[in-house]
């Protein structure tokens, strides 16, 4: 995009980030362009880490007991041993069922 000199000079800064980002800024004196800003090196992309869909199939196995509610054996074990105990507490009722 064309600039002025004096828009280059008021946005020098910014001009500059544009340069870094990739893009050829133009300086106009008049209608006649008198110079360019354009990127010493090329703007570093980042790469796109590669990703294979589908990559873990039929690598990871497990059984259903995985899925299974946990016993007061697995709360002890995993260090949840106040919930054994715990009293069950019913949800509380919803402002639908108070009609």
């Amino acid at each position: 995009m064309p600039y002025t000199v004096h828009q280059a000079k008021t946005h020098l800064s910014r001009l500059l980030k544009e340069a870094e980002a990739g893009q050829e800024i133009t300086i106009l004196r008049g209608k006649k362009p008198v110079a360019k800003i354009v990127p010493i090196d090329k703007p570093a992309v980042e790469p796109v880490p590669f990703r294979l869909l589908g990559a873990y199939r039929g690598k990871i196995h497990f059984d259903e007991s995985a899925f299974a509610p946990a016993t007061d054996e697995d709360l002890i074990e995993m260090g949840f041993d106040y919930l054994v105990d715990a009293p069950l507490v019913p949800p509380p009722d919803s402002p639908v069922d108070k009609k």
